[in-house]
Order: structure tokens, then C-alpha cells, then sequence
């Protein structure tokens, strides 16, 4: 059974080095936002196994899109994805709920070692 993946990155470089990093036989790809407000709205609407969220993006940040995202599913399987500057929110992240962090740049192996460790 593939787990089903939410994106949301409002760089469209960012979204599809993810997509592309996680296998299409393992991993469906069930939505892709590029604000905060809308990631909440396509995870109600796709329910994923996991999302794989950045914490700087427009409208709303990540940090703000993780904690109503906890609100709804207290289980959900977050990864937070950000550069070295915001360090100090990946932390705070991880303290609202969020599984784990991969910082940027990163590789595909970061992105599908991350999303594999929730599941094991």
C-alpha cells in the first residue's frame, strides 16, 4: 500500500525535488500547496499519511499552518523542511507536534530517510 504524501512549499523547485525524491511505487503524492492556508485546506481534504511542510510561505507560515494542522489530527505526521536561518522555529515546530525536520538544501536521500523513519 503507498503512503500518501502532502507537499507544501511555495517554491515550485522545492516541491518537485520532493516528488521526485520519493518513489512512485512507495509514496502517492496526493496534494501539492504552496501557502500555509491552503495546506491546512488540502490536508482535511486528503487526510495524508504524511506532509512534508516548509516553515517560510506566504499568507501563512508553517509554524501557523502546524498548529492548525494539530488542532485537526493530533496524530499527523509532519516534517518541517527549512534553511539554517530559521532554526529557532524548526524547534519551536517540533515542540507544536512536528515529527521531524530536514533542513535545506537538501538531498533526496534526507527527504525519503526522513519520511521513512515515521513509519518504522
Amino acid at each position: 500500500m503507498r503512503r500518501k504524501v502532502l507537499i507544501a512549499d511555495d517554491t515550485a523547485l522545492m516541491r518537485e525535488m520532493i516528488r521526485g525524491a520519493l518513489p512512485g511505487d512507495e509514496y502517492q503524492i496526493v496534494g501539492e500547496a504552496v501557502s500555509g492556508d491552503q495546506a491546512i485546506e488540502m490536508y482535511k481534504n486528503t487526510q495524508p499519511d504524511v506532509m512534508l511542510l516548509d516553515i517560510n510561505m506566504p499568507k501563512m507560515n508553517g509554524i501557523d499552518a502546524l498548529t492548525e494542522i494539530m488542532k485537526i489530527d493530533p496524530n499527523a505526521r509532519v516534517i518541517m523542511c527549512s534553511d539554517q536561518k530559521y532554526e529557532s522555529m524548526i524547534m519551536m515546530a517540533l515542540k507544536k507536534g512536528a515529527k521531524d525536520f530536514v533542513i535545506k538544501p537538501f538531498t533526496s536521500y534526507d527527504i525519503v530517510l526522513a519520511v521513512k523513519k515515521l513509519f518504522n
